[in-house]
């Protein structure tokens, strides 16, 4: 498991909507906006299924995801990708789901999804770009 550095995270904190990319069993890409991403104390990625279609049957059919760090106030920025868990039961996804209703109680809240970070690599152009972060 690779793991989100101090830097990773404080920009995170500051990022509003996240782009998440998945991709079906046979390699169809699919990418979305996700305002409910959020890293966790034990190194995963909740991230909150309101309104995914495509996506959660994309997460189904290939447990593989990616999104990217950036924000305009970011020096550097990263693309994390991870392997995906769903659950839609347990103290964890009711606590998902309390979060989301915390922020507007009409949102679904249908699934929990947990990534555990696989691989980060840096973005942002210079030499470094596209080379890992651990």
């Amino acid at each position: 498991m690779a793991k989100l550095t101090p830097e990773i995270l404080e920009q995170m904190k500051k990022q509003k909507v996240y782009s998440l990319a998945t991709a079906s069993k046979d390699g169809v890409p699919n990418v979305v906006p996700v305002g409910m991403l959020m890293p966790k104390e034990d190194g995963t990625i909740w991230i909150i299924d309101n309104y995914f279609c495509k996506t959660i049957a994309n997460m189904r059919e290939n447990p593989k995801a990616a999104f990217y760090v950036w924000n305009p106030e970011c020096t550097e920025s990263w693309q994390i990708k991870g392997t995906l868990a769903i659950e839609d039961s347990g103290a964890d996804y009711e606590a998902a789901v309390a979060f989301a209703h915390s922020i507007k109680e009409i949102f679904p809240a249908k699934h929990l999804v947990k990534m555990t970070v696989d691989e980060i690599y840096y973005v942002t152009p210079g030499d470094h770009a596209g080379k890992s972060v651990n």
